[in-house]
């Protein structure tokens, strides 16, 4: 037994980083994962117990993002949802949990510090020095140190603790022409959603609401329930939302419980009401979210603020880092509380460009963000929010930051000096940028790549997915030699491959829409599929290199890959590399999209 008899506080961990990222939804996750794998030391601070913001097992909102054939996220965002489909076939929202966990704990230089709430800043000028955060489980403050800041917590935590300039609500009309905008400005958002869902048995289940729950009719609930068709089955009930008249922040414990009272409501009725009895017996209320999703708080300004014309004019702005293609999903302020529509999805340009000025601070020179809290008006965040934009966003972000570390400059100085040399580090690491083409990198200046002996030299024309009905894709037979040949032996440090995922997701075994985008769940059917790793993806192969004796050398002999980029560390001289593909995940020929060294 320990007795104390005097006051101690507790301690304090001090932690020293290159780049420190608030927040590990999509956005910071990325951001943590791009800055690390491009050298920087990272600390991740996370007020939760598990990753993956909204779209975590605490949340389970979608993941959605640029709508249309052709335009699904790669990058990071696609390495995440292949290696969950190669792990969690039934999509388990426990197993994808520890997905999204085991990518910032496998990065070697990532400092994952949980239920960790950042609370204070020290501030020298316009710089951040540190932020200071306390972690409920060990009762302890962390401060970290470091060179650059990037706020991915939504919330925009780091605006109030460091003065940096931040909008929230709705802009008037006139301020930047928006048609769609609101007439005068004002302080509504989007609100919050607390989810739930539900499996359905071979038998009846009762349904018992709690006492508190909101008793709900066909007459009260009929300007958002649908009592046609299996729509109850088939939705994630995103429309019980409240808190856009209201403060998401100050308010969010009050906008909660209203939410829960909501939802049981809900579920009730759909279970014991009249109309929906019969259709609704052998469902089972499976899971409800006490956490609310949140779509809308503070937005940082940055040197460029995204208009509703920047994305109907498709965003083709010179420093493009990153694309959006959602509509303009404006949800009522008022959500479940008004019987007018709950949402209004004005058109958006699928893909429209995001340009790198919205992701630094026009006031705070090492502070960047990513996320829902990007520079950008009510509007155009409205298709900017949704995660899968989020994601790609951050990594945009973190490859920044990480640039910005090496360079010894600031996120602006890489704007001015580097801007051409990160959108070429983000599509050589598969982040598709539109209305751009990656280069061949100097080392490969004169290169030829044949496959069985044909010209394969679309495995050099730096597109990745179909554009335009043109596929820029290699199919050639199993066994098939591709080989890349450089005019001599050159020093070279990395050799890679982007290899065809069906981003598409036609080999995906459900019809339903909301698989294809990513492989999350709503609700569990009895009839559920299994999920597995797409058909075209290359699943064994051999890579041999000749370092300009002539002699092939096996250096990769890789089965079971489950990565649509492949990339190897090499330190020394390469003449030639030969890929031999030998079997996909159930395609009949072999899928190569891209052959890079750098």
């Amino acid at each position: 037994m320990i007795h104390m008899s005097e006051r101690t506080g507790f301690n304090t961990i001090v932690h020293e980083a290159d780049v420190c990222v608030i927040g590990a939804g999509c956005a910071g996750m990325f951001a943590a994962v791009a800055a690390a794998r491009h050298g920087a030391k990272v600390v991740v601070m996370h007020d939760r117990p598990v990753v993956g913001g909204n779209a975590s097992g605490e949340i389970r909102m979608w993941i959605r993002g640029a709508r249309g054939r052709d335009k699904h996220e790669t990058g990071l965002m696609e390495e995440l949802a292949l290696t969950n489909l190669r792990r969690n076939p039934m999509l388990n929202f426990s197993i994808w949990d520890s997905v999204t966990y085991e990518m910032l704990i496998n990065e070697p230089n990532i400092e994952l510090l949980l239920n960790c709430s950042c609370l204070d800043a020290e501030m020298d000028g316009d710089r951040v020095i540190s932020v200071k955060g306390w972690q409920t489980t060990t009762q302890q403050y962390h401060v970290v140190k470091a060179k650059i800041f990037s706020d991915c917590s939504g919330d925009s935590i780091l605006a109030p603790l460091t003065g940096a300039e931040f909008r929230q609500g709705r802009e008037g009309r006139d301020e930047f022409g928006e048609s769609i905008a609101p007439e005068v400005s004002d302080n509504c958002t989007m609100g919050n959603s607390c989810l739930f869902q539900i499996r359905e048995h071979d038998r009846e289940i009762p349904f018992k609401a709690p006492d508190w729950a909101v008793k709900f009719t066909k007459e009260s609930l009929q300007h958002r329930v649908s009592t046609f068709g299996r729509r109850f089955s088939l939705d994630n009930y995103w429309w019980i939302e409240l808190g856009g008249m209201q403060d998401a922040i100050g308010d969010a414990e009050e906008l909660r419980h209203q939410l829960l009272k909501i939802v049981f409501g809900v579920w009730d009725y759909y279970k014991n009401s009249e109309e929906m009895r019969e259709e609704t017996k052998n469902w089972e209320l499976d899971w409800v979210g006490f956490l609310p999703g949140k779509r809308e708080s503070r937005r940082y300004v940055g040197d460029h603020i995204l208009t509703q014309y920047d994305v109907t004019a498709e965003g083709r702005f010179d420093d493009l880092v990153a694309y959006g293609g959602w509509p303009m999903d404006d949800h009522h302020p008022a959500g479940f509380a008004t019987t007018e529509p709950a949402n209004i999805n004005h058109k958006a340009p699928s893909p429209f460009g995001i340009p790198y000025r919205c992701l630094y601070s026009k006031n705070i020179a090492n502070l960047m963000f990513a996320g829902r809290n990007i520079s950008c008006t009510h509007t155009a965040m409205s298709s900017c929010r949704v995660m899968a934009t989020c994601g790609i966003l951050g990594q945009a972000v973190g490859t920044a930051a990480a640039m910005a570390v090496q360079y010894d400059t600031t996120p602006r100085g890489i704007y001015e000096s580097h801007i051409a040399e990160l959108k070429q580090r983000l599509m050589e690491d598969d982040c598709w940028l539109p209305f751009n083409r990656r280069a061949l990198t100097p080392v490969m200046d004169g290169i030829t790549v044949t496959a069985g002996g044909a010209d394969a030299s679309v495995l050099l024309d730096g597109l990745d997915r179909t554009i335009d009905g043109d596929d820029h894709l290699l199919t050639c037979d199993f066994g098939s030699e591709i080989v890349a040949t450089l005019p001599e032996a050159r020093e070279v440090r990395e050799i890679g491959f982007i290899f065809d995922s069906d981003i598409n997701r036609d080999s995906c075994p459900s019809e339903d829409r909301r698989y294809r985008d990513m492989p999350l769940r709503c609700n569990y059917f009895k009839t559920d599929p299994l999920f597995f790793l797409p058909d075209p993806l290359m699943r064994d192969f051999k890579l041999y290199i000749d370092s300009g004796d002539g002699e092939w050398k096996l250096t990769a002999d890789v089965t079971e890959n489950y990565r649509r980029l492949w990339k190897l560390p090499v330190d020394g001289k390469v003449s030639r590399v030969k890929l031999v593909p030998e079997r996909a995940w159930g395609a009949e020929k072999a899928h190569v999209y891209s052959i890079m060294m750098k």
